[in-house]
């Protein structure tokens, strides 16, 4: 066995341990067990070496995964500042520790508070910013969850366990206290910060909160009504920072640089340099940075070349991401949408260029490689969707179809528009008027498609569905993984 195959091994097994004692609890006493057969097996190894090591080592891991997800049970359920949820009014001081979520009539702010932190939902304004001390005076609340949604699980993966509602707010100082990573983090923001207003002054509602979602992952500033849309049309991963947006985004940039006559080697370095730089400008939110996570390694399975060497190391990173925050696995479904979509992307892409090569030129190899990386990424993250949301649209691929070919265009538009009107607004105004018909069309597709009969609803979609659906999805794509992709 290779050292990358028996690492896969290793990692692998670790996950599965994350995943059993998530939805086992599995009791000390097995757990004790298991560490016990772990330890007597590679002892035998040693002693015998023709008894292949691995396996004891796999047990091992296995054990370590179960007792990570532990540790991180333990620490939410001794959280200092969680103590006091619903204990009444309480006074507060700590710091902004991330760029504040604004929105059309309210902020958010993750303030932290010695080793915790606590999501703050205040007016709008006074505004506050990034490192700001403030003083807080209110109750401290539980987040709440139902049977459709968690928001206590999904504000869990980011470690808050407190939420506090439109409490007194006093600023105590302004004035931060620098490390480097907080000042380059800082003068990110401030760029931008005139990204957004750049953007502001070339476009106007609708067309403003689109560009922003595509090129920033913010999208505070987008109406519900809008969002309902992208919703049925099925093309809400388009206006946001996901892994999905992300992957995508690799395969054009790839694609443009490889078209512009770059090495495909060359292509690869400069593309990663692109998706960390843009990750940076969106602000370096925990989902981006998971997102660009597995955009690079969709471009490492690219360079690979080899469908094994690729889910090799996409579990790897997996492992290690699962490593500092376990509770990813299960609370966020961001992670498990990037994951899937790279996965997706490595085995069913391949299949659909050379399908799709068949009934289409080899002029539009371009156009090829988006259409194949979007229906890859989103065949393999339906069930996720169906199964967190309980929507599927039934536009989806006609929406996708019609708007994959223009993504690349808009987001090359809006970023050049955007960042020339930083140092001229007149020119960022000119560079932004391709984009203005860009926009029309893609807004014309969102009307016209999102109609009632569009999207069906599920109530409480059972798991069991959700391992069908992808015992199917993994069926057929080793199938044709088999069988066709060599008569194609």
């Amino acid at each position: 066995m290779t050292p990358s195959k028996t690492l896969f091994y290793f990692c692998l097994s670790f996950i599965i341990g994350i995943f059993l004692q998530s939805i086992l609890k599995i009791p000390q006493i097995f757990v004790c067990g298991f560490l016990f057969l772990g330890i007597v097996l590679i002892f035998i190894s040693v002693l015998k070496p023709e008894i292949n090591f691995a396996f004891g080592f796999c047990i091992l891991f296995f054990v370590i995964g179960i007792l990570r997800i532990q540790i991180s049970e333990f620490n939410v359920a001794n959280d200092k500042i969680s103590k006091f949820n619903g204990f009444g009014e309480i006074i507060l001081t700590g710091t902004i520790l991330s760029e504040p979520d604004i929105r059309d009539t309210f902020q958010k702010l993750k303030v932290r508070i010695d080793d915790s932190t606590v999501l703050v939902t205040t007016n709008k304004y006074p505004e506050y910013k990034y490192l700001d001390t403030i003083k807080i005076i209110g109750e401290l609340e539980t987040p709440q969850e139902d049977e459709e949604f968690s928001y206590k699980n999904y504000l869990k993966k980011d470690g808050i366990y407190s939420v506090m509602f439109y409490p007194k707010i006093e600023l105590v100082s302004g004035i931060h206290n620098y490390t480097v990573y907080s000042f380059l983090y800082e003068r990110f923001l401030v760029l931008k910060e005139r990204i957004r207003k750049s953007i502001k002054y070339n476009f106007s509602p609708p067309q403003s909160s689109i560009i922003e979602g595509t090129i920033l992952g913010n999208n505070g500033a987008m109406s519900q009504d809008l969002k309902d849309k992208l919703n049925i049309t099925g093309l809400r991963h388009i206006i946001a920072v996901s892994g999905t947006h992300v992957i995508i985004l690799s395969s054009i940039i790839m694609s443009l640089l490889i078209a512009l006559g770059l090495k495909r080697t060359d292509a690869f370095y400069i593309a990663i340099v692109l998706i960390c730089l843009y990750i940076i400008l969106t602000g370096l939110p925990a989902s981006g940075i998971r997102a660009g996570i597995m955009g690079g390694l969709y471009l490492l399975a690219q360079k690979f070349g080899r469908q094994s060497m690729g889910i090799r190391v996409i579990v790897m990173a997996c492992a290690v991401m699962l490593m500092f925050n376990p509770l990813l696995l299960f609370y966020d479904v961001g992670f498990q949408l990037s994951f899937l979509a790279v996965i997706g992307l490595i085995y069913l892409d391949p299949i659909f260029q050379k399908i799709i090569k068949i009934f289409i030129k080899d002029k539009a190899e371009n156009f090829v490689k988006i259409i194949s990386a979007t229906f890859a990424a989103q065949i393999f993250t339906l069930p996720i969707l169906i199964y967190s949301f309980g929507n599927i649209s039934f536009v989806s691929p006609i929406t996708n179809l019609l708007v994959a070919p223009i993504v690349y265009w808009l987001m090359i538009f809006g970023f050049l528009s955007a960042l020339v009107g930083i140092i001229s607004l007149q020119i960022g105004w000119i560079l932004s008027i391709p984009c203005y018909f860009i926009l029309k069309y893609f807004l014309w597709v969102i009307d016209f498609f999102s109609q009632p009969w569009a999207i069906k609803t599920f109530e409480n979609v059972h798991w069991i569905w959700l391992v069908f659906l992808y015992l199917i999805i993994i069926f057929l794509t080793r199938f044709l993984n088999k069988k066709y992709i060599q008569n194609f």
